[in-house]
């Protein structure tokens, strides 16, 4: 049996099994074992070793448990780069790099330097900024010290570590604004924006391997917009920015809460899918 045949039977065999996978992502975990790239695998030396065949198994049987396959291999690629990815952190999305890519023209734009974040998690979007806008330095927030972990990890892998600093706590802590003690260029945020009765809808491979606290966005699923909007209203400079990710049909509620809160609604930007996925808001 070649790589390709292998391959073909183990989509087969998800596909039975009620699992809408893909042939790269079955690429991808075989890569994975061979310790290989995609891109070297069908010029791989056949046949696989008994071991080898083993763990590929292994890991097809995850995915057959609706386990996602950058958990599984613990690493995803995300705008030009790859992070370290767990159960502890959300899986980097596609949709987000639009709002990195406007941030990063942002910063460069205006000679912005510094960066906050709210919601750090492998923190995919911030050592993005980093790593593309060299005189920048950042502070990062997670309520998990686990995702810190991740977090730090991937900061010495873009080698940005000296110019991050990560903070344990929650922005809804009463002295969060004296634990950040600083004012930001810009802040931006990814934050829990699934309301909590729709948990149960989403997929498996979002529900059960992603963190609740970066899905559950309390009842109407913006709650944390508004504290951010609070808190980015006090700690931005003046002329500085604040870019949201937000849910599919939410743009108009977050761009009300913005400007409750004092900010200037700049733009909004869609994704691939043409779903206003990004709001712009300016001190």
């Amino acid at each position: 049996m070649d790589i390709r045949q292998l391959i073909n039977e183990k989509l087969a065999f998800l596909r039975e099994k009620g699992v809408s996978s893909s042939r790269l992502e079955l690429k991808i975990l075989l890569a994975f074992v061979l310790k290989k790239t995609t891109d070297e695998l069908y010029l791989y030396k056949l046949p696989l070793s008994d071991a080898q065949i083993k763990e590929f198994d292994r890991l097809v049987a995850l995915r057959a448990e609706h386990y996602p396959v950058d958990k599984i291999v613990g690493r995803k690629g995300f705008y030009k780069y790859e992070f370290e990815v767990s159960k502890d952190v959300l899986s980097p999305r596609a949709d987000t790099e639009i709002m990195v890519e406007k941030a990063i023209n942002m910063i460069r734009e205006n000679n912005f330097n510094s960066i906050l974040e709210f919601g750090v998690g492998s923190g995919c979007i911030i050592l993005s900024l980093l790593a593309d806008t060299k005189n920048t330095i950042g502070v990062g927030i997670d309520i998990s010290s686990k995702a810190l972990q991740i977090a730090g990890n991937n900061a010495r892998l873009l080698d940005v570590k000296e110019r991050i600093n990560l903070l344990q706590a929650s922005w809804f802590d009463d002295n969060i604004l004296e634990k950040i003690g600083q004012d930001f260029d810009i802040i931006i945020s990814n934050p829990p924006y699934i309301p909590s009765g729709e948990i149960n809808t989403l997929e498996l491979e979002v529900k059960n391997f992603d963190p609740l606290t970066a899905l559950d966005g309390g009842k109407d699923g913006l709650r944390d917009y508004r504290r951010i909007c609070l808190l980015a209203n006090k700690i931005l400079k003046k002329g500085g920015i604040l870019l949201f990710e937000v849910g599919e049909g939410e743009a108009e509620r977050v761009k009300e809460i913005g400007e409750v809160n004092g900010l200037s609604y700049q733009e909004t930007l869609r994704d691939l899918n043409d779903i206003k996925r990004c709001i712009i808001f300016k001190k």
